[in-house]
């Protein structure tokens, strides 16, 4: 699990493909890896890797042909730039809000425009993502804790204030720029809860309007 607050912007400095799969190395820039093992976790643009060698300067990680079908990491070149996260402990300041480092779609950036000091970006997330991103409500892009400002239909609009945009890759983010998207958790339980039986059911089309008028949620 994460906290979706970046520590260090990393450098992916080697990729080799291996039979569908994937492995690459990361030079880690000021993350500190006195306390990380083989076996633990980093969010590295959002996305959990396992470390499977410590060469030093940074971290290898092994990625699947599903996480490579299903985030921007089939995208990355050598020399990208990417968000680094450790995973949290039981002393980590919850700052942003719960991780888990497994992307639920890409998003694209729709347009950027300067506001005050500030960035202001609009992006849109797939369909199938829509109904979980809210007003006031929190999204994890590329691993970063973000709060909605503003959503219409599959579009939402984020206000970045210059500190992220220096501790962070969004700096780098132009009209067209793929990301990693990862939902609220707690939206997904919810959604879940409240089918109730219904959750056993294989055919289950998941949370529609029609369930939530039939069960009291929602008046037409």
């Amino acid at each position: 699990m994460f906290t979706g607050i970046i520590e260090a912007v990393g450098q992916i400095t080697e990729l080799k493909p291996q039979g569908g799969d994937l492995r690459l190395r990361v030079k880690s820039g000021k993350l500190d890896l006195s306390d990380v093992q083989l076996g633990d976790s980093i969010a590295t643009n959002g996305v959990c890797l396992t470390v499977v060698d410590l060469p030093g300067d940074g971290y290898w990680a092994d990625v699947s042909g599903e996480t490579l079908a299903v985030t921007t990491v089939g995208d990355w070149k050598q020399g990208g730039l990417v968000n680094l996260e450790k995973a949290l402990t039981p002393q980590t300041r919850l700052g942003g809000h719960i991780v888990s480092g497994h992307v639920d779609g890409i998003g694209v950036v729709v347009w950027r425009k300067r506001e005050a000091r500030a960035e202001r970006f609009r992006l849109r997330a797939p369909d199938e993502l829509a109904k979980y991103i809210a007003h006031k409500g929190s999204i994890t892009v590329d691993g970063t804790s973000l709060t909605v400002n503003a959503v219409e239909g599959t579009e939402f609009e984020l206000t970045i204030v210059p500190h992220t945009l220096q501790e962070t890759i969004m700096g780098g983010y132009q009209a067209g720029t793929r990301v990693n998207l990862e939902v609220d958790l707690i939206a997904r339980y919810l959604e879940r809860l409240l089918l109730g039986d219904k959750a056993a059911e294989p055919q289950s089309e998941g949370m529609t309007v029609e369930f939530l008028a039939q069960h009291g949620f929602y008046k037409p």
